[in-house]
Order: C-alpha cells, then structure tokens, then sequence
C-alpha cells in the first residue's frame, strides 16, 4: 500500500483538461489564515483562524464574529447528527494538547472526546469526516519532534459512538494524511496525502469502507504530483469531491506549480470533471452550505469565499 514513485501528472488518469468553470466566486469574508468551514442548521458558517487560534462565525445576515477563542488551534471542523460542532484541535504536534472536541452549541459545553490512543497522546489532530452510524474518523500526523508519551506515527482514527477509538491506516502505508471524507453511501472513504517532499505522495487515495468501519482495497483515486496537492476537501450528493488544492506561487517545496489554485471537482471515476479558480493562496478547505446545500464555502489565505454550484452537497 505505499505510493509509487515518479506519479504520473494529475490529468494523465482523463488525457484532457475540462473547462474551467463559470461560477462566479464572491468573498464571504476575510480574516487572518483560514481554515475547516462547516455549515449550521441554520445557515450559519463556522471555520478556524488556525494561526491566532480562533474559531470564527459568520452568521447568515453577515457580520463575522469570534465564536471561540483559545481554540487550542483547532482545524478541521464538522457538525455531527445532533448539530454539536466537532473540532480537531491542536494543529502544531509541538503544543502537545492534540484532541477532538465536541461543542455543544446550546450550553456551550465542550467535551473532549479523544485525545490518545492507546496511552499516547496525539500529534495535531487536522481534519474529520462523519459517517451514517455517527462514527467519526479523523487525521493525526506528528511533526518533527514526537515526544515519548506520543504517537510515533501518521495514521487516520475512528471514533465509535460508545467513545472507543480505533487506528484505522497507519504509515508507512501513509505519509501525510490530510483531508478525509466518506462516500454519501458509506462505501467509501477518500484520504488526501500531503508529502511536500521530493517523490512524496500528493494524492487522494481511496480505500472500500467494510461495514465495521475498517478499510481495505486502497487504490489511487487521484494524483496531484509533481504539483501541490489538495488540503481539505467535501463531497456532494452524486459522489463527486470538491478538493481544495494548488498553488499561484512556489512555497519553498518540491511542489510546482502543476496544481493550478482552486477546488477541482473529481467524479467518482477519478476525472476532473471542473475546476473552480480561487485567486488567493493557500487555500485549504471546502464545505457545502446554504438551504439546498448549493453553496459552496471555500477557505483560502485570508479569506472566506463563497460559489453556487449545480450539484447539492452534503454535511461531510
């Protein structure tokens, strides 16, 4: 299950670049390094301020607000069945307080509900998806210095709705988890690698969801390489994922600028079906909003945009 080297370039799987797209994006907001967008009940935005730890609201009728700070640099965020907010916190592996949390938004309360694994502390919790039977599964990734008392190793983790955790993938057999979402038919579960290194993995791989939360039969969905691959990502209701990945500008990486910036829309055959240009960098996530759920919401740099799509989302 390790990737191959030299990958072939992204288009290579269809042979032909597909249009761009003709949305039209507008800026929802901007405020500082943004990151993690999910979408309330009623319409209203949540994403993170990694970078000044702040959990950030815009309402529907406008006006950003804090809706948390410390967040603990939380990521990764998603609303579970109950409209609770899920949060992978800890962003750096060297703050050492790494945990998914879960708010209560009508109390306030905040519940940690994992935080180790099997005695050793996590890293930096990234991002979270949710399936169908509530269980939610989420990237752990170390940094250069892992303490005794850490997990030594990138791995992506399920939580069970009884609160037991379970290490799901593991490296070598991955190098960089990042984004991850499941099918909205809980077939299948997409994981998105990040190795900025030279010959490391800049994918989307996909593995076959068995009913017991497990994952087997791990293909390449999707390569990115020699470009930067995607961040975070969301899925819509026909199965299609909405990635956000690329780059305006090099970064100090082994990543080109083969990846053009924006959210690519890769069918579940694997093509690149659109491709919707976001004209800030870094971009980092997507999440599906609005009342039919055709409001696309993207993070990138600074800003907080916003584009109707055809398809309807889902919450994942």
């Amino acid at each position: 299950m390790s990737c191959a080297s030299a990958p072939p370039p992204p288009d290579s799987a269809s042979g032909t670049e597909p249009a761009d797209s003709s949305a039209q994006v507008e800026v929802a907001t901007t405020v500082a390094f943004t990151e993690g967008p999910t979408v309330d009940q009623e319409g209203n935005v949540y994403f993170t301020d990694v970078r000044n730890s702040r959990i950030m609201k815009l309402p529907v009728d406008g006006g950003v607000t804090v809706f948390r700070q410390p967040s603990n640099h939380a990521n990764g965020l998603i609303f579970d069945d109950q409209w609770r907010l899920l949060a992978c916190e800890g962003s750096s592996a060297e703050l050492g307080k790494a945990q998914v949390t879960r708010t209560d938004l009508s109390s306030g309360k905040i519940e940690v509900i994992a935080d180790r694994f099997e005695g050793k502390r996590f890293n930096s919790t990234n991002d979270l998806t949710i399936d169908s039977q509530e269980r939610i599964y989420f990237t752990d990734r170390p940094g250069e210095i892992v303490a005794p008392d850490q997990v030594p190793v990138h791995a992506v983790y399920r939580i069970d709705p009884d609160g037991s955790i379970a290490q799901i993938i593991k490296a070598p057999d991955i190098e960089m988890p990042n984004g991850i979402v499941i099918s909205p038919d809980d077939k299948i579960l997409y994981l998105i690698e990040a190795n900025g290194d030279e010959g490391g993995a800049r994918m989307i791989r996909a593995y076959d969801l068995q009913a017991d939360g497990t994952v087997t039969n791990m293909r390449v969905h999707y390569n990115f390489y020699p470009g930067r691959s995607g961040d975070g990502m969301t899925i819509d209701s026909e199965g299609n994922l909405y990635v956000a990945a690329g780059l305006h500008r090099r970064r100090g990486t082994s990543e080109t600028l083969d990846t053009k910036c924006g959210v690519h829309v890769i069918t579940p055959g694997g093509e690149l079906k659109e491709f919707i240009a976001i004209p800030e960098d870094t971009i980092t996530n997507c999440a599906f909003g609005g009342p039919d759920l055709k409001t696309l919401y993207v993070t990138a740099g600074k800003t907080l945009f916003k584009v109707k799509v055809d398809v309807p989302g889902t919450r994942r």
